[in-house]
């Protein structure tokens, strides 16, 4: 039902105490609230709601856990902003059908269901549409498994399997994800981020999450909280090779970033 022929900001928000980049951590309630009013105002489509800290290393925690880190804040936002569209990211199948019940309406998946087998098929139950992100490994691994054959050739392979798998189970709405930085180096990932536009073949929109992430602060020998600037300038990139999504911490600088590209067309 959200038309993505101009593209659209998804604004990161992480109920959790140890995302990588500090500012989005939103523990608290009013923070929370202020936040989602914040990004809505500044022209969010899509807010996405995580409590399972997915950055290299991070902590395990229990299904239980996440559920309690995310219902409340997933429930207190649609009441306070019902016309928010919520997407819940998690990799289990158990935790995006509580979202969902609760009012997500989309679950953004960084294992694709290769972390949990019943995750397709809860999609499908659900009906929802799906973001389907590439990694490998796990959180705590996935800095391990780095090296590949053929980068691109395989991240599309492997999304051509999920799409295959999706469209058996009757998933229609798939958005993909090339994952920036989930088991992949910077230099992959910038390598990925110059080939973008070889995954329109694949035909779905094409989701790009590198806000603040480790390939540009460590690029320009800085910190997350230092690379809004970077981060700007590669979404800039993404969008001019056909990215249809910008999952980031700062939506109005992404939201600019969209305007003036669409003047370009």
């Amino acid at each position: 039902m959200i038309d993505l022929s101009s593209p659209k900001v998804m604004g990161i928000i992480n109920v959790t105490p140890d995302s990588f980049f500090s500012g989005s951590r939103k523990i608290d309630m009013d923070a929370i609230l202020q936040t989602t009013e914040k990004m809505l105002e500044e022209g969010a489509t899509f807010l996405d709601i995580g409590g399972y800290s997915s950055r290299p290393g991070a902590t395990d925690i229990s299904v239980e856990e996440e559920i309690s880190r995310v219902i409340d804040p997933i429930k207190t936002i649609i009441d306070r902003f019902p016309e928010a569209n919520i997407s819940i990211d998690t990799f289990r199948s158990e935790v995006a059908r509580k979202a969902v019940e609760t009012g997500a309406s989309m679950v953004n998946d960084i294992s694709a269901g290769h972390l949990d087998e019943s995750m397709l098929s809860t999609v499908a139950d659900m009906g929802v549409p799906y973001i389907a992100m590439h990694m490998r490994g796990t959180p705590q691994n996935m800095k391990e498994l780095t090296k590949y054959d053929d980068l691109l050739h395989e991240v599309v392979k492997y999304f051509s399997s999920v799409l295959h798998d999706c469209n058996r189970l009757g998933i229609r709405d798939v958005i993909i994800d090339p994952g920036f930085g989930f088991a992949k180096t910077a230099e992959q990932s910038f390598d990925l981020l110059n080939k973008l536009d070889h995954f329109h073949h694949l035909d779905r929109p094409v989701l790009v999450g590198i806000s603040r992430k480790s390939m540009i602060y460590r690029t320009l020998n800085s910190t997350a909280e230092e690379a809004l600037n970077g981060t700007t300038v590669l979404n800039t990139v993404a969008l001019l090779k056909g990215a249809q999504i910008l999952r980031v911490h700062d939506v109005k600088e992404a939201v600019e970033a969209i305007k003036l590209v669409n003047e370009l067309s």
